[in-house]
């Protein structure tokens, strides 16, 4: 298991730890860890990773194996400056077209796991254009009802294996990317897997991602909501029922260390 890296102003949310504060940390560390032939996870956690975490031990199991934590949207942010870390919003969909400009930089090789054919082709020719001489040594796209612990599990794993990639971008909804990603990691030490989300999709065009200005305000998630309630509302209840719990802890983290108190 890839024990996590502790920064300056790291700090813990639903028993995970937040070590990369920002963007260009972000790009940083996995860039580094790639020309270095590291194997590594990077993940990005929000309210809806924290709401599952509690139910799910294969979740938290691949949480343990993440050696890079990011702020996914403003509540996990607001938790890390509540706890004195000036911590930034850091995506998988900001993250994506970064990182694949400086792979193209560094001639690291990449592999792209999506949701569909169309998707991944899409979003590859997409990257194809803002990271000219990006290097995508492979693809593959499960099912639907993807299982990251199957025989289509084996197969994707293998794929990326036998492509050489120094970075795997994974692109298949929370948890299953990160148990899958998890668990390449002791199958692949010299790649890194960075899960994305619905980046792809961005990219591609089959969803269309929240105005800049809402995405500053912390106001992603209402236009999410408003653009597919249907499946997003509940989603949504359930980490508003959780944040109260993670502020109220978060806080009481930091009076403790604030008096020497454990």
């Amino acid at each position: 298991m890839t024990e996590p890296k502790a920064h300056a102003h790291s700090f813990n949310v639903a028993g995970v730890t937040v070590n990369i504060g920002s963007m260009r940390q972000a790009i940083s560390a996995v860039i580094g860890d790639a020309r270095r032939g590291c194997g590594f996870c990077l993940f990005t956690l929000n309210l809806d990773h924290c709401a599952k975490l509690g139910a799910d031990a294969q979740f938290q199991e691949a949480y343990r194996c993440a050696r890079y934590v990011t702020a996914d949207g403003f509540p996990i942010v607001l938790l890390g400056r509540l706890n004195g870390a000036p911590v930034k919003r850091t995506t998988g969909a900001d993250l994506l077209v970064p990182l694949c400009a400086q792979a193209a930089r560094h001639g690291l090789p990449v592999f792209l796991l999506g949701p569909s054919k169309d998707v991944v082709a899409r979003a590859g020719a997409r990257l194809a254009e803002c990271a000219p001489n990006l290097l995508i040594v492979g693809s593959y796209t499960p099912g639907r009802n993807f299982d990251p612990k199957s025989v289509d599990a084996d197969l994707a794993a293998e794929r990326i294996r036998q492509s050489g990639a120094r970075l795997c971008f994974v692109a298949l909804g929370a948890p299953r990317q990160e148990i899958f990603s998890a668990r390449c990691l002791t199958q692949m030490p010299g790649t890194g897997f960075v899960c994305v989300g619905a980046a792809f999709d961005f990219l591609a065009g089959t969803q269309t991602r929240a105005p800049q200005f809402l995405r500053n305000n912390g106001l992603e998630w209402l236009w999410r909501l408003w653009s597919n309630p249907r499946r997003l509302a509940a989603r949504y209840l359930q980490c508003a029922a959780v944040f109260p719990r993670l502020a109220v802890e978060t806080i009481t983290q930091t009076i403790f260390a604030r008096t020497g108190r454990t």
